[in-house]
Parts: structure tokens; C-alpha cells; sequence
């Protein structure tokens, strides 16, 4: 061998040598360092724990917000100034969910929003105009809903909104169209079967609804986490963020029927009546909303949109009720 050829196989040698040291090295390295793990991502506005809101000052905790509403108007019922600006402007502007299944979501295959709730305002539209298309549609979430009938930005919310005392210093409401309660749902390996056996977990629903302040006031002492809408809620359960979801059992049935992984437990702890929300400045809308829902309560209406949205047999509809 020459010398030339003896440097060379040398060099290869040494650069062999050094590539299976490195090799030793990074297997080494890779042995003592552990992998890096990544907490699930977490939807947008998650708060944990929850912002309880206090009550509104001088709000009433025991009114009667079943007759809390205006009887449906005699004559004509368009001679009202909020009804009459409704007709010239040509269609109804709603607030609604898009996010609750059964009740206010947007079909995957239409792309349009529908439910329960959908169509009930679109009977309002039909006796203001004839045409149940007449309708535009405004997507808001729960704490939303508030402000959105406040600032005029729509003429009605029905978005699995309960009447309470306190929003009945905020809003008006309409006469009873919907019965709910508060449930849990969980996964299903969870051993709990109520809210009663949460104490100290965390358990999620809406910001700005009803759900939060009773999951607060809970004797069991959970612990509220809030979301902006109830998908939200759905995915920290999935990702194991949360123990439970807790609010209305009709929102949490839309949740179960997108989710073979969960089920539904315990009784209802509270009672949801749900109403359409109103502007303080419109009783001539309220009283018209209301001649609505007598309307499709007497013709078969309302049980017709509850089989359909619902897929299940309707019960009777909640009885008007009225405080005039």
C-alpha cells in the first residue's frame, strides 16, 4: 500500500469512528431525555375557574316569570312602531345559536342554520310576512344574548334562553314556548351520576348562562369552568379537561347525540323555562310574538317542529302564561 493510500484509509478510518462515537452519543442522549409532552390544546376563552357574575343589584329572586309576559294584541297587529319598522325593513333579524345541537346548529350538508329554536322564529316571520324565509339570522354566543336585544342589533334571541328574574329587569320575555332542566352529562366510565358527586371537579358550561351561577351555588361544591359556546365544553370533556358538563338537558342530549363516549346522569336540579327574548322599548312585538306561539300551540304546529327537531314524540307545549 502506498503512503497516499495508507493517509486515506487511515482518514476513513478515523471518520468511521467518529460517526458510530456520534452515534453512541445521540442513542445515549435519546436514552436520558425524556420526550417532550404537550397538554391538550384548549378551545379560545376557556375560563377555569369560571367569573361567577353577582346578581344585578335590586334584581327580584322570586318573581313569577311563567306570567311574566304580555297577551297577544287585538286587531291589527301591526300597527305597533317596532312591528311596523320590521315590516318596512322587509325580514326579521334574529339572534341564535350555532352551536347547539337539536335546537340551533348549522347543518354540515346544507350549511344552514337550523333546529327547534330556528324554526319557531321562523313562524314569527310567517305571520309578518307570509314567507317563514323572511328571516336573517345572527350568530351570537350565550353572553351575547343580552346585549344583542339591548343594543337593537336584532329584533328577538331564542338561543335555549331561560326567563329569570334577573334578565326580566333586562329584557322582556315571551310567554313560555320550551320546558328544561339542569343535568350532568360525563363519560362514560365516569362512576358519578349526578351533581352531587362533582365536588371538587371541574365542570363546564356556557359563559353568561343560568348553568354557571348553579354549578357555583352547587352544595357538592364543583368547580364552574366557562366556555364560549357548548362544543367547547364537549371537547374539554373528550380531551379529559373537564369531569362533567352541566346545563339545560336539552342542550346536553344534542351534545350526547354527537358523542357515543358520554351519557347523560342524574335527575334535573332545576327548572329552564325557556322564552324569546324581546327589547323593553317593543311590547307591540312582544304582544305579537306572543299571538304567535298561542297560534302554533292550538294548530299543531308546535308539536310538529318538536317531532321533527327533536325526533321524539312532543308532549303537550307549556301553557301560556301572562301578566296583564
Amino acid at each position: 500500500m502506498t503512503t497516499t493510500r495508507m493517509r486515506a484509509a487511515q482518514a476513513l478510518a478515523g471518520a468511521v469512528l467518529l460517526s458510530l462515537l456520534g452515534a453512541c452519543a445521540g442513542a445515549a442522549d435519546h436514552a436520558t431525555t425524556p420526550a417532550p409532552s404537550f397538554a391538550p390544546a384548549q378551545p379560545v376563552g376557556v375560563k377555569n375557574p369560571a367569573e361567577i357574575p353577582s346578581a344585578a343589584a335590586g334584581a327580584p329572586n322570586n318573581c313569577d316569570v311563567r306570567h311574566s309576559s304580555l297577551r297577544p294584541g287585538s286587531g291589527n297587529p301591526a300597527t305597533g312602531p317596532a312591528v311596523s319598522a320590521i315590516r318596512s325593513r322587509g325580514r326579521l333579524v334574529v339572534g341564535v345559536d350555532q352551536n347547539t345541537y337539536l335546537f340551533g346548529y348549522r347543518d354540515p350538508a346544507s350549511g344552514q342554520i337550523v333546529g327547534f329554536d330556528i324554526d319557531i322564529l321562523r313562524e314569527v316571520a310567517f305571520d309578518l310576512f307570509g314567507d317563514r324565509n323572511a328571516i336573517q339570522f345572527v350568530a351570537i354566543s350565550s353572553a351575547q344574548r343580552i346585549p344583542a336585544i339591548q343594543n337593537n342589533q336584532v329584533d328577538l334571541v331564542a338561543e335555549t334562553m331561560t326567563i329569570t328574574c334577573e334578565r326580566l329587569q333586562q329584557v322582556d320575555f315571551s310567554s313560555v314556548y320550551f320546558e328544561a332542566g339542569q343535568r350532568v352529562l360525563v363519560p362514560k366510565d365516569s362512576t358519578a351520576t349526578g351533581i352531587a358527586d362533582l365536588g371538587g371537579k371541574t365542570v363546564c358550561a356556557a359563559d353568561g348562562s343560568t348553568s354557571i351561577r348553579n354549578i357555583a351555588t352547587a352544595a357538592s361544591k364543583p368547580i364552574p369552568v366557562s366556555v364560549p359556546d357548548w362544543t367547547d365544553c364537549l371537547v374539554l370533556l373528550q380531551q379529559g379537561q373537564v369531569a362533567a358538563i352541566s346545563t339545560d338537558d336539552t342542550i346536553l342530549q344534542g351534545l350526547a347525540a354527537q358523542d357515543p363516549n358520554v351519557k347523560l346522569v342524574g335527575d334535573k336540579f332545576t327548572d329552564e323555562p325557556y322564552g324569546i327574548a324581546v327589547n323593553k322599548n317593543a311590547n307591540d312585538l312582544l304582544r305579537f310574538v306572543n299571538r304567535t306561539l298561542e297560534r302554533i300551540r292550538s294548530d299543531g304546529t308546535w308539536q310538529a317542529i318538536y317531532t321533527k327537531e327533536l325526533q321524539a314524540a312532543a308532549p303537550s307545549p307549556p301553557p301560556a302564561g301572562y301578566r296583564d
